[in-house]
């Protein structure tokens, strides 16, 4: 992704993160510290991911570190180089044109289409694995629809009835909130940001600038990895705004994304063993070092 797209998500509410609050709940409640979720990566700049083994971290392919940026990753407030990034091979840059034509336009339905075709994730191996922070356990079932899920990020915030803070940052306190998921298909899960009296006690959503933020679930006692936040669709009244009741946050799915994460980290693992070399290109995505 280049630097003139990068421009276009913080104008455009189509890269997901960030936790945006009910109006009628006071954000302290909202707010938690780092050791509630210490497998929480920060990108470069901005952006999250989330630790799945000591030398593994998943994130939505948009959010991950490019050539020309700091490829340093901080999880639980220590800084970890990467050694590898790898693109999932059905992964798509969005061209240039459907940036211009949703901003001349107000209608980034071109836009929606295209990210809706595209398999936005992506893994990193990192140099040195991680000590101390356990590591996310990847969910594997097929039930994702109508239940209850985590969001979790640090990014920009706001409220529903508002929308997101304009111009506010896009690294903030760490916030979680909660929402059902509401749909899904073969690449995506989705939620919508249902306004009061309707919506959960803590519901939210996630907004602009913390793409590959973890969507959990707790199952006896432990958070599985169900989705990671890619993408909105925002409310007709505000199509080129975040935040607002009505929206919808597309994540991930991680369950149909399973073998393809395990392939990736078991074929780097056999390329890294005494005596074998190789890159990890071709069916299984494209190897960036």
């Amino acid at each position: 992704m280049n630097r003139w797209l990068f421009l276009l998500f913080a104008a455009l509410p189509l890269a997901a993160g960030a936790v945006v609050i009910r109006d009628d709940v006071d954000d302290a409640r909202y707010r938690i510290e780092g050791s509630a979720f210490p497998a929480l990566a920060d990108m470069p700049g901005e952006g999250h991911g989330v630790l799945i083994d000591p030398r593994w971290v998943v994130t939505a392919a948009h959010a991950a570190p490019m050539e020309g940026m700091g490829a340093t990753i901080t999880i639980n407030g220590s800084a970890y180089g990467v050694e590898r990034v790898f693109l999932h091979p059905g992964y798509r840059s969005m061209p240039e044109a459907l940036g211009r034509e949703a901003l001349a336009t107000g209608n980034p339905s071109g836009i929606h289409a295209f990210l809706a075709a595209s398999d936005d994730i992506a893994l990193i191996r990192l140099a040195t694995p991680v000590d101390g922070v356990r590591p996310v356990a990847l969910y594997r079932g097929a039930a994702e629809v109508t239940q209850v899920v985590a969001l979790i990020g640090k990014g920009a915030t706001g409220n529903g009835a508002a929308g997101q803070l304009p111009g506010g940052p896009h690294r903030t306190s760490l916030r979680r909130a909660y929402n059902a998921v509401t749909g899904g298909n073969e690449r995506y899960i989705w939620y919508r940001f249902d306004p009061p009296p309707h919506g959960l006690p803590l519901e939210g959503v996630l907004g602009s600038g913390d793409s590959g933020g973890p969507l959990v679930v707790n199952a006896h006692g432990t958070w599985q990895l169900v989705g990671l936040g890619s993408w909105i669709t925002a409310v007709p009244e505000h199509a080129l705004e975040a935040g607002f009741y009505g929206q919808m946050v597309h994540n991930v799915r991680v369950s149909r994304y399973v073998d393809w994460i395990e392939a990736v980290m078991r074929q780097d693992d056999d390329r890294l063993a005494p005596g074998k070399t190789g890159r990890a290109n071709g069916p299984l995505g494209n190897g960036r070092p």
